[in-house]
């Protein structure tokens, strides 16, 4: 889970240094960080999952996952969500004309 948040920070900041320099690269590398982000998190928390049912099931009746469980799913969902929709907006920056040079007119 911890490289999965080192991941997330990554990829934010390389997305909105992307912006501030206009270089679709770094959104691209963004994207992937992202999408890595969110793929490491679901990794952490399906084996979270199953050691927590194994362990309480068997053990205890009356058990429950708190709302930060909760919200880990949420971020996973959203950490692949950020992570496509920068690869689109790679994609779109990729397949557009460059603008035209001022200085050859």
């Amino acid at each position: 889970m911890l490289l999965s948040v080192l991941s997330c920070f990554a990829g934010v900041l390389l997305g909105l240094s992307a912006f501030a320099n206009g270089t679709s690269r770094r959104v691209r590398t963004g994207g992937i960080a992202l999408i890595l982000s969110g793929f490491l998190a679901l990794l952490a928390l399906s084996i979270y999952t199953g050691v927590t049912v194994n362990f309480f099931g068997k053990r205890f009746l009356d058990w429950r996952f708190s709302w930060s469980y909760i919200l880990a799913w949420v971020g996973i969902i959203l950490a692949f969500a950020a992570g496509v929709f920068q690869m689109c907006a790679y994609q779109k920056n990729a397949t557009e004309p460059p603008p035209p040079n001022i200085a050859d007119s």
